[in-house]
């Protein structure tokens, strides 16, 4: 009988959602298959070509519903696009329309109105503003956009059907989707009304919906208030809603203790505290989707700070200096601040030498045996009429003709000849938390990386070309680690085999630093070609403000440092999402995807005896 009315209820539940459903499944279009096309419409129409695309998540919004919408409990949460500093936010998927052309159009449509500049801070005049403007300066859109406006606005519930309050308002509405030029509505006029799917609402980012808990007197949160007033100004994104914290000596254990012969002390602690500064509370809290505060006080004695990331200074690697200050770009204030990461050398003093493991003796021999034969090979060439030396036999000859009476001029100078390898190459490669997971049962990323650090500097050894090895990660600014392996100066034996095989992962990645530091490592030295390889497997990051845009924008500013320093920095990645930014940073031509990580020991020595042109 249970199964009979569970199957009803699903029946049920299936015919209501579909007829409350509004959209047209059949016809729709999502936001993976015009990404691309997107992404060039936004930039070539004058977009900022650091915001990355993403799909726009959903906001509960109280709207107007028919009866079935209602029965059926659709139409709570609404995906809105919008844009700000970092993201251009679109529906995940478009199923408006019953074509799919219009569907989209509409896509290209969004992509084309963030592209124009916001003048208004309203964002129902701000788009209209952007429409019109759009209509204006590109007529082949303004014939698109009325067609698709007609289209809509026959599908939208007419103003007739609503109630008094709300009649007028969306007759504004539709008056202003026809004739944006003359829009006299405002974000006011909107509200409580069925969303316009060819505005930019507003950024989750700048959305203020500060929680206001009522009846709070406590002295210490009212303290607390007083000491960030800037954070309790500054735009929220989350929901939120106050629970109550466990109390740690209540509540029903459901689980059996005959077999546990351990216990400890509760101990009370907020362990969600962060000794992070007030900026970065600020924006972990306006990233949150959905934030609950505790309704429980914790004094300043009550509150801890423990480092779990940073290991002892006798299991850690060796610092060598205090550091070294360099700058960082800031694309918000569109300037370098200097003196503002500071970049640590370490040194593995614990690593011991080390054959190359029999695992890759076969494919050691392989590629050394390949890039032997790129060695540049010297050799005289003969009978030249100038040279380094002068041939003896063709010196006699000309002695004996001049003897006999002969003046017959001769070629009869050598000259050394051949190629030279001006180059030198310098690895940089990521050593982020991230190289820990695991590709298959016994290897890690970072032990595949390990072994392509290897065969790489077992090729570039047989050739005879200079090469460095440094590793990096971060744990915020203030501490990039730049791990040597091989210093220019430092010849390619056991001892460098050993580091390479003692590597382990770190932290964060803070590439932009590293870059810096590896650019100012490659000026000194004297070749006339050097090369910059970077090794990653994913974005920049770091648990402080270098994430997103702002880690993208400082990156692309340190390649731009190096190649206007006369370097050449080319990026190598296993990251699958890399044709996503890793374009921006380095461009079309600048980073190689090795989409089968396992492939990576074999595809670095070929790319690069590619990059430098054998």
């Amino acid at each position: 009988m249970f199964e009979v009315e569970e199957w009803v209820g699903n029946l049920w539940h299936r015919l209501a959602t579909r007829y409350a459903d509004s959209r047209y499944p059949q016809a729709k279009v999502t936001l993976e298959e015009v990404r691309k096309e997107v992404g060039i419409i936004y930039r070539a129409m004058g977009g900022v070509a650091g915001v990355r695309i993403e799909a726009a998540v959903e906001r509960p919004l109280t709207v107007p519903k028919t009866l079935m919408q209602r029965v059926a409990g659709s139409q709570r949460k609404i995906p809105l696009p919008y844009l700000d500093d970092e993201v251009l936010a679109l529906p995940e998927e478009i199923a408006v329309f019953p074509d799919r052309t219009h569907n989209y159009d509409l896509y290209i449509f969004l992509a084309s109105l963030a592209a124009q500049p916001s003048l208004d801070e309203d964002f129902v005049v701000d788009s209209c503003t952007r429409i019109s403007r759009m209509n204006r300066v590109f007529p082949s859109m303004a014939a698109r956009y009325q067609e698709m406006v007609e289209a809509y606005l026959s599908l939208r519930m007419p103003p007739e059907q609503l109630p008094d309050p709300m009649h007028h308002r969306e007759k504004a509405i539709w008056e202003a989707l026809r004739n944006p030029a003359s829009c006299q509505i405002s974000n006011g006029t909107v509200e409580g009304l069925l969303p316009v799917p060819f505005w930019l609402y507003p950024s989750l980012r700048h959305e203020s919906q500060a929680p206001r808990r009522q009846g709070l007197e406590s002295d210490s949160r009212q303290r607390d208030e007083q000491e960030k007033v800037d954070l309790k100004h500054s735009s929220k994104k989350a929901r939120s809603e106050y629970v109550d914290d466990h109390e740690g000596d209540k509540g029903l254990l459901v689980f059996r203790l005959e077999n546990l012969f351990s216990w400890s002390e509760y101990l009370q602690l907020d362990r969600t505290a962060d000794d992070s500064p007030e900026d970065d509370a600020e924006r972990t809290a306006e990233d949150l989707d959905h934030l609950s505060l505790s309704r429980q006080e914790y004094g300043g004695s009550k509150r801890i700070r423990i480092d779990l990331d940073l290991p002892s200074a006798q299991e850690d690697d060796t610092p060598l200096g205090s550091g070294i200050w360099l700058p960082e770009w800031d694309y918000r204030k569109q300037q370098l601040i200097q003196d503002h990461c500071c970049v640590q050398p370490m040194f593995d003093h614990r690593s011991r030498q080390s054959g190359v493991p029999d695992r890759l003796r076969c494919k050691v021999r392989d590629v050394r045996a390949q890039f032997e034969q790129l060695r540049p090979m010297r050799y005289w060439q003969r009978n030249q009429s100038d040279g380094e030396e002068i041939e003896l036999d063709r010196w006699h000859d000309f002695c004996a003709d001049k003897k006999a009476g002969h003046t017959i001029e001769r070629p009869m100078y050598r000259s050394f000849s051949g190629r030279l390898r001006d180059l030198d190459c310098l690895l940089l490669a990521d050593l982020s938390m991230s190289t820990d997971a695991y590709v298959d049962n016994h290897r890690r990323i970072i032990d595949i990386i390990a072994d392509a650090l290897l065969l790489f500097s077992e090729a570039l050894d047989s050739v005879g070309d200079r090469f460095a090895l440094y590793g990096f990660s971060s744990r915020k600014r203030q501490h990039v680690r730049f791990n040597i392996i091989k210093n220019f100066s430092e010849p390619y034996t056991d001892t460098i085999r050993g580091r390479i095989m003692a590597l382990k992962p770190g932290f964060y990645t803070r590439i932009g630093a590293a870059i810096r530091q590896a650019v100012s490592v490659l000026e000194d030295q004297c070749a006339s070609r050097r090369l910059l390889l970077i090794l990653t497997d994913g974005k920049p990051n770091d648990v402080d403000l270098y994430e997103g845009r702002y880690g993208l924008e400082d990156t692309r500013e340190a390649v731009l440092e190096a190649r206007r320093r006369g370097l050449i920095p080319f990026c190598i990645t296993v990251d699958r999402e890399a044709n996503q930014y890793l374009p921006y940073l380095f461009g079309d031509k600048g980073y190689a995807l090795v989409n089968n990580i396992e492939q990576l020991p074999q595809e670095l020595p070929r790319l690069y005896s590619l990059l430098v042109g054998q």
